[in-house]
């Protein structure tokens, strides 16, 4: 079992550029996919951006150019550099690890408030 511990959320202004940490409890390389998940109130979670153990990104298109998703090997971890916050980013933004072979599994963090409100 992978646990993901998700950080950085909280109250931003808009305009604002929080960045998120996701902490795994095992090397990262061994996740084929991991990525950034989001979801508000009566709507189904939405894709932010993946990347692969080879370091291919994804965003979705309303994310592209103003998120950044990378990662820290050494430290495990997966980070989503936000910028230019509206207030419809609003959400809880979850991490997200896929890790496929003979079976395939997936693991999701608590998630993490983001409100971005003046």
């Amino acid at each position: 079992q992978v646990q993901l511990v998700e950080a950085g959320g909280g109250l931003v202004q808009p305009g604002g550029s929080p960045k998120l940490s996701c902490a795994a409890s095992t090397t990262i390389f061994s996740i084929y996919r991991m990525g950034w998940y989001r979801q508000t109130p009566g709507k189904p979670r939405e894709m932010v951006a993946t990347i692969t153990s080879g370091g291919n990104t994804n965003y979705a298109d309303s994310m592209k150019g103003r998120f950044t998703i990378s990662r820290d090997g050494a430290k495990n971890t997966v980070y989503l550099q936000m910028n230019s916050l509206k207030p419809e980013d609003t959400a809880v933004y979850y991490c997200h690890g896929l890790r496929i072979g003979s079976t395939t599994y997936e693991y999701w963090g608590q998630g993490t408030h983001v409100t971005v409100s003046s």
